[in-house]
């Protein structure tokens, strides 16, 4: 049983994760950290969690602060959950040895998704941090959890291009849903589809295809500086 530990200041988001843990099967919930640093260390020593979900913004860690935690604990899997911050702030947070990322506004499914891939030695990126890395090469830079894929004799249809291009766009399968008249069932199972296809694990791997095949207007905010 993996051993989970939520370190966050802000309340709502952190009995938000803990709902969603113990909604889980096969994850052991350890007692929340709110504060500093310093509290953070002594909590993973004293309790040795496999994961820590991870708000290092609301708790006021600076990226050589987590550098140094994330080398003392070497074992230990990060997933940092944070608001949206800016390119140098992801980079730096990828850098200081952050697992995967993912921002506040995803929804329950990619953040399983991404429990799952942390714990199984994978780096997860949501698509809007994929997409602000800016470029396939920074994507890969951070080692996130790309296969190599061609599309030479990919058969993906019209309906899955319009998919593929919103979860580039940073779109959960929610909103995707509401703009496609779709209901969010079927789009989860496009999404699978699509994955299958592409033999892609996850959100990056889609965006990378969007980049790659130029499906996305040249103006995009994921070209932009």
């Amino acid at each position: 049983m993996a051993k989970v530990l939520i370190a966050d200041q802000n309340y709502l988001s952190r009995v938000g994760a803990e709902l969603l843990i113990s909604s889980l099967k096969g994850y052991d919930l350890l007692p929340s950290v709110v504060s500093e640093s310093e509290d953070l260390n002594k909590t993973i020593q004293f309790l040795k969690p496999d994961l820590l979900i991870l708000d290092y913004y609301s708790l006021n860690i600076s990226f050589i602060q987590l550098k140094a935690l994330t080398s003392k604990f070497k074992n230990l899997k990060v997933l940092a959950i944070t608001e949206p911050l800016g390119k140098a702030e992801m980079n730096n947070a990828l850098k200081s040895g952050v697992n995967s990322h993912l921002l506040k506004e995803c929804d329950r499914e990619e953040i399983i998704e991404a429990i799952e891939a942390t714990l199984n030695n994978e780096r997860f990126l949501c698509g809007k941090i994929a997409s602000l890395l800016t470029s396939a090469e920074e994507i890969v830079s951070n080692k996130a959890l790309i296969k190599t894929f061609s599309c030479e004799g990919l058969s993906v249809t019209e309906r899955e291009i319009e998919i593929i291009k919103y979860i580039a766009e940073g779109l959960s399968n929610k909103q995707i849903a509401d703009k496609l008249n779709l209901s969010t069932h079927t789009v989860n199972t496009h999404r699978k589809n699509i994955m299958n296809k592409l033999e892609v694990n996850n959100t990056a791997g889609i965006v990378m295809y969007a980049v790659k095949n130029q499906l996305l207007e040249t103006n995009h905010f994921l070209f932009s500086n």
